[in-house]
């Protein structure tokens, strides 16, 4: 899904001209056990590229179900807040959302006791998931069709410092690293008409605690927090700030140690308050400067991430604690990308920005198509879709049709070449009302189109392995 802010942390002019840098590194002196400039500096850069994925799911938190004046608030935490549509071009809080399946939110506080989520029996046609995310943005469990299979069942969220057996009539437990996480529900809609069952599902969908869940006494509540307000410029100003805030509710794993030390350096750290407004102009600078690297550094990482097919590029970058193996730069690019996404084996994302020939796609200046040859549609054991977005803020476009992707359940409605092939028009005006069946409106400029394979098949053909299948996304053609 969805969360990331692209420009989280804009390019900034940096303040060099008002002092020498050479000046600063000849004095680079090291007071109250700080390190010299350039070390610091390069601690600043690795914070950044440490820190974002933590920074942008406070971020949302925030938005989500803190920020009660936010035109994204969902609910306070604990209780799932489910929305009867999808995705739109007013949604903003996340980049490339998915479209596809109307959503149901949970963010769990899990500091005084586990969540029990359940979920009720569903129908084998149609594909939902549960997917659990930590402050971290690992993945660490999934409940649905794939998972868990589509019977009733209770499963058990816990905190990082809960301690116990499983209780009976739990199914499974999830342990996540932080003691704050979400739940992100998705329930596959077939077809407009088919909202109201959609609905009924939705409502059936239950998270309580679980002192309710055995019909015991409740436990202490948590203390209240005073959550910092974050937006776009904010988080652009005060980034350690909010970094401090956040990992307070994440202990460290024993591959964390080392990065978590050298910010503790720069006084950044749980317990600890950076105030980047206070610091010294030296220390602004080699803050400023190393953030800008650390940005420098994602960009370059999210545009060469995975595998280059047919101009779509496949990777898999998104998983748990053990998948990111402390790869802190390859855990911020997918963040960056499209934070919230999927496993591999729970959903691909094929992305482009490229027709076929290699040119950025740009719909301002011409008419493009994609393909499907006969009987080589994406193949998946739920559905596929292909998504518009604006290529610059990675958002839901606004059109004359409502019409944010073209997915498998469409197929149906739409109209077919002579050799049985399907031909999807991606272009901002109309292709006629003969073609209109086939169109994915563009916005007046450049384009960002990303594929989604929920359950994707393991036997051939496939897109599994990332970037090494058999299966590959056809080019997008510039008519």
């Amino acid at each position: 899904m969805m969360i990331t802010r692209r420009n989280l942390l804009s390019q900034t002019a940096l303040s060099a001209a008002l002092v020498s840098i050479s000046g600063l590194a000849a004095r680079a002196e090291e007071t109250a056990g700080r390190p010299g400039f350039f070390a610091a500096k390069n601690i600043a850069e690795a914070g950044y590229v440490y820190g974002l994925p933590i920074v942008m799911n406070y971020a949302v938190l925030y938005e989500f179900f803190i920020d009660k004046t936010s035109s994204q608030y969902k609910g306070p935490f604990n209780e799932i807040h489910s929305a009867a549509n999808v995705f739109t071009y007013k949604d903003t809080a996340v980049v490339t959302p998915n479209s596809d399946t109307p959503y149901s939110m949970l963010g769990m506080d899990l500091r005084a006791e586990p969540i029990v989520i359940s979920v009720p029996a569903i129908e084998k046609e149609r594909y939902y998931s549960v997917q659990l995310v930590d402050g971290n943005t690992y993945n660490f469990g999934y409940i649905g069709t794939r998972a868990t299979g589509p019977e009733a069942g209770d499963y058990l969220v816990v905190g990082p410092d809960w301690q116990g057996d499983k209780p009976q009539g739990i199914g499974k437990i999830f342990r996540s690293t932080t003691q704050f996480a979400v739940a992100i529900f998705r329930t596959q809609l077939f077809n407009p008409a088919d909202i109201d069952n959609v609905r009924k599902i939705q409502a059936l969908y239950r998270a309580q605690p679980l002192s309710a869940f055995l019909h015991q006494p409740a436990p202490p509540a948590a203390p209240a927090l005073d959550f910092p307000k974050i937006d776009k410029e904010l988080a652009k100003q005060n980034f350690f700030d909010y970094l401090d805030f956040a990992l307070q509710f994440a202990p460290a794993a024993e591959n964390e140690k080392e990065i978590r030390a050298q910010l503790a350096q720069i006084g950044v750290g749980p317990g600890k308050t950076f105030r980047f407004k206070e610091l010294s102009l030296e220390k602004k600078l080699e803050t400023v400067i190393g953030l800008k690297q650390g940005k420098d550094k994602v960009d370059a990482a999210v545009e060469t991430a995975g595998t280059k097919i047919n101009g779509w590029n496949i990777s898999a970058p998104f998983g748990d604690a053990a998948h990111f193996n402390g790869d802190w730069l390859l855990r911020a690019a997918a963040a960056q990308a499209g934070i919230y996404g999927n496993n591999a084996e729970e959903a691909m994302y094929p992305m482009t920005r490229n027709a076929v020939s290699g040119e950025i796609i740009d719909a301002g200046a011409h008419a493009y198509t994609l393909t499907f040859p006969a009987g080589d549609l994406p193949p998946v054991n739920a559905f596929w879709s292909v998504t518009m977005y604006d290529s610059k803020t990675q958002l839901l476009i606004k059109n004359p049709i409502d019409r944010y992707l073209i997915n498998s359940p469409m197929l149906p409605g739409m109209k077919k070449n002579p050799d049985g092939s399907v031909t999807i028009y991606i272009q901002h005006a109309s292709p006629g009302p003969d073609k209109e069946s086939n169109w994915l409106p563009a916005p007046d400029g450049p384009v960002y189109l990303v594929m989604r394979l929920y359950w994707p098949k393991k036997n051939p053909p496939s897109i599994l392995p990332a970037g090494k299948g058999d299966w590959k996304p056809p080019g997008v053609v510039k008519v």
